[in-house]
């Protein structure tokens, strides 16, 4: 076959000018082609708005083909190797645990369960059927539950998020994650699209099927089921403590992949307390900005706005202040809503999130501003500075919006000359149990709110409309990524044998995809160990 890269569709495009357009570029009639398959699909939106496709195709007389158009356009190809899984091994007579049922632990049991180890899966939270019904509560009502919410749960932080996929790292097991998810139930689309994303709707149905297809490989999964304490013996771990729905309860141990995802703050502390080696690292904070979609598209699209052969438009932003700071856009989802995001008591947290269709009236996305240990006293005599210092930017937004589980928010405008908003203008603000309009300088770290001031007008001329007066800020977006670290060597282990920190909330990923990928390196990590009893 023939791989054919840069062919450019105005929107609209159908599969019949795809492949006329894929001939024209070999010089061939399109009746030559044959199996014509879409490897990758992306939008161009600098200068003319265009679909720009690489495709694989089958043609009469190739060789001559390739002789004929010889560049980097055309070349031949070959569907590339899939990922191999590790080899079956016999199963040990204490089975490896996993803890956490986001990515990168529903990942990692997979990888055991199919190397038929019969991995034990514990998490927090509840199943996602009764964890939606608990987050759609706590929105509507303001009832937080503490186990069960959009940090907590099957499916970690990212079920109820836009589901994006892309990544800035690249592995070869992403290709075989992908098609996990699609044989579960995601949309075939994610396997070509460049910025591939499910939408919390289709995630909802894809974690039921591979908690089903974890369940039929062999593996155990025991929901609200909390890791409280390990059990360590000369340096190694010999077994964990949890409390489930019955009550406290102990299991033996030697090979715990430990996934906590970014807001398992009492797992951090219980680590600390137990000696696991842990350090501060940098992370993000600040709000989440709302805009019209509409008027993003127009920005995007211009004369193309609105036409429905293009899907809701995104952006990526970011800059550079003189005084040093960095400020990016993080987590857009178009045509989504912000959603509460809190998981402890007396704190506002904010995050996006958005359905497959991203067919809402307004895109948001974080706002943030870069903070470092020396921004929040995170020093190697303490490790958990930072979240110490996400929970009093939570506490102080939670206090301006007068509790209740609202957020605070302000117009552009108004946060740009530092006054209580009094109202929505053009746009209208998503996030629920609602907002309470104010001065967010009054809950924001003084380095937070000028590096956000200042970057608004900059990155107003970067996206048309950004910095509009409506757009709407809401307090306060603050669990970007882990706060902490958890080191670990060349083979996976903390300085705990035994003890994989992994994902996300260890320090190691920064999405679904990555932490999906860290989750199976660790468990092949585990299995080249032998996965035998550790002395």
């Amino acid at each position: 076959m023939l791989r054919i890269e840069n062919i450019r569709l105005s929107p609209g495009g159908d599969e019949a000018a795809l492949r006329a357009a894929a001939a024209r570029v070999l010089r061939v009639p399109p009746e030559r082609l044959r199996n014509l398959k879409i490897l990758r699909r992306s939008i161009d939106a600098r200068e003319d708005v265009t679909w720009i496709f690489t495709v694989a195709a089958e043609a009469e007389q190739e060789r001559e083909i390739l002789r004929r158009c010889r560049g980097k356009r055309v070349s031949r190809w070959e569907p590339g190797p899939a990922f191999r899984l590790p080899a079956p091994m016999p199963p040990p007579e204490i089975p490896p645990i996993v803890t956490g049922a986001g990515p990168a632990g529903l990942f990692a049991a997979l990888v055991l369960a199919q190397a038929g180890q019969r991995p034990l899966l514990l998490e927090r939270g509840r199943p996602v059927e009764a964890r939606r019904a608990d987050v759609e509560r706590f929105w509507s009502t303001g009832e937080l539950d503490l186990s069960s919410n959009v940090q907590f749960g099957e499916g970690g932080a990212g079920a109820f998020s836009d589901g994006k996929l892309n990544t800035g790292t690249k592995d070869p097991r992403h290709r075989f994650i992908l098609e996990q998810f699609v044989q579960c139930g995601a949309p075939p689309d994610i396997l070509i699209d460049a910025k591939p994303h499910i939408g919390t709707d289709y995630l909802y149905s894809t974690l039921q099927n591979l908690r089903r297809k974890l369940l039929s490989l062999g593996a155990s999964i025991r929901f609200e089921s909390r890791l409280t304490d390990l059990r360590i013996e000369n340096g190694a771990l010999t077994g964990i403590a949890a409390e489930g729905p019955e009550g406290p309860y102990t299991l033996p141990c030697n090979h715990l992949i430990l996934c906590p995802g970014h807001s398992a703050r009492d797992t951090f502390e219980m680590l600390l307390r137990r000696g696991v080696a842990m350090e501060a690292k940098p992370f993000a904070v600040g709000v989440r900005i709302e805009h019209r979609q509409a008027d993003c598209d127009a920005a995007q699209y211009r004369q193309y706005a609105g036409h429905p052969g293009l899907p809701a438009s995104s952006y990526k932003l970011s800059c550079h202040l003189p005084s040093g700071r960095g400020v990016f856009s993080f987590c857009v989802c178009p045509g989504g809503q912000v959603v509460a995001a809190a998981s402890e008591e007396g704190q506002v947290v904010t995050n996006g999130m958005s359905a497959y269709a991203r067919d809402l009236e307004n895109i948001n996305g974080g706002l943030l501003v870069g903070v470092h240990p020396e921004d929040f006293g995170g020093g190697p005599e303490n490790p958990l500075a930072g979240v110490a210092f996400q929970r009093k930017l939570e506490a102080d937004a939670y206090s301006l919006a007068g509790g209740g589980y609202r957020a605070p928010a302000q117009r552009v405008e108004d946060f740009l000359l530092k006054r209580p908003s009094a109202g929505p203008g053009k746009v209208r603000p998503s996030y629920r149990p609602g907002v309470v309009w104010t001065n967010l300088w009054d809950c924001l770290p003084p380095f937070v709110a000028e590096a956000l001031a200042g970057a608004l007008p900059v990155l107003g001329r970067k996206l048309r409309g950004y910095d509009h007066p409506d757009a709407v800020l809401t307090a306060v977006e603050s669990r970007s990524s882990s706060p902490v670290r958890i080191p670990r060597g060349e083979d996976g282990q903390a300085n705990i044998r035994g003890l994989y920190p992994c994902g996300e909330g260890a320090g190691y990923a920064g999405g679904i995809l990555s932490a999906a990928a860290d989750g199976m390196r660790c468990a092949e990590l585990l299995l080249s160990s032998g996965c035998e009893s550790l002395p």
